[in-house]
């Protein structure tokens, strides 16, 4: 009996004289935290958003009124239809121009046609050389008029064109004020920018939002960051990519443990934070380093957590 309670005596003073920062570095969890803000004024009309939701990137989860945006669009779009309506065409504009002008050809191939039939009658002497004379005077202003009348159709069309471009100049600067409206109008829509859990929610439906004002917070908890600092010392036993082991409490005496890989290490030193532990205690200077850990659930952005270079990951049962 007397070796049993020696025994047991041994192995209490062993666990009491095991140190408990036996880490290697230790920090808190921490994720790329995106803020989600209005991009447009007005009161918010819907808004689907609860703090713990997991959101798709991509996913509309709100709107914000901008009824009047979308009427000063309408107003914009009948602009331009109205300066469709002012424009002319030019074969329209220069149809009895055109009319006039076969006419005057009609006229003129019937003054040919007599013109031969006189000559011939000139030739046999039924006909008098002045008849033919007169004939080919008319002819000769039937066909100054043709050319007036052309000369007139070419001035009419070129006239008519200037006139709808210069209408029609108008139109382009309003197409692109009518693309700002939709813009805008677009922006009114809660577009959620990245898969996430929503960790804050500042919005209700109802509420006047302005452009800038936070709406909600979101982060992608699925892996999580371990900032943590090592001494200038352990530097040497550190590179990106490295393995390691990080453990965060699991109860009074146990560890829950994760696998872990380091993705960042600091160029710079910096004074130790007052709520981060080290494992030189004496430490003035450390550098920061991230560790990418995968998310069971059990992970939360601020929780402390600790690393170990060395440390065998163990199962968790």
């Amino acid at each position: 009996m007397k070796r049993l309670i020696v025994l047991i005596s041994g192995v209490l003073l062993l666990n009491a004289c095991k140190p408990k920062n036996d880490f290697d570095a230790s920090g808190n969890f921490e994720a790329d935290e995106v803020i989600v803000s209005a991009q447009q004024s007005g009161v918010l009309l819907s808004y689907n958003v609860k703090e713990g939701d997991l959101l798709q990137a991509g996913e509309a989860v709100g709107q914000i009124d901008v009824q009047v945006l979308e009427l000063q669009k309408q107003q914009t779009e009948a602009g331009i239809t109205a300066l469709g309506e002012k424009t002319v065409s030019p074969n329209d504009q220069a149809e009895w121009v055109r009319r006039q002008l076969e006419v005057q050809k009609s006229q003129l191939a019937q003054q040919l046609r007599e013109r031969t039939r006189t000559e011939n009658l000139v030739k046999a002497d039924a006909a008098t050389r002045k008849q033919l004379d007169d004939i080919n005077a008319s002819i000769d202003q039937l066909q100054k008029q043709i050319a007036v009348t052309e000369q007139q159709i070419r001035l009419n069309t070129y006239n008519t064109q200037t006139q709808n471009r210069s209408i029609l100049s108008e139109k382009a600067p309003l197409e692109k004020a009518v693309a700002q409206l939709q813009e805008q109008i677009n922006k009114g829509r809660i577009i959620n920018p990245v898969t996430g859990t929503v960790l804050v929610s500042y919005a209700l439906k109802g509420e006047m939002q302005v452009t800038g004002k936070p709406l909600y917070k979101i982060a992608n908890t699925d892996t999580l960051d371990l900032r943590a600092y090592i001494t200038g010392t352990q530097l040497p036993q550190v590179r990106t990519g490295r393995q390691v082991t990080v453990r965060i409490d699991n109860g009074k005496d146990s560890y829950k443990e994760y696998p872990g890989t380091i993705t960042w290490i600091s160029a710079k030193a910096e004074f130790s934070p007052k709520s981060i532990q080290t494992k030189d205690e004496r430490a003035n200077l450390v550098y920061a380093m991230k560790v990418r850990v995968k998310n069971d659930g059990y992970l939360k952005i601020g929780m402390y957590g600790e690393v170990l270079f060395n440390g065998q990951l163990t199962v968790d049962n």
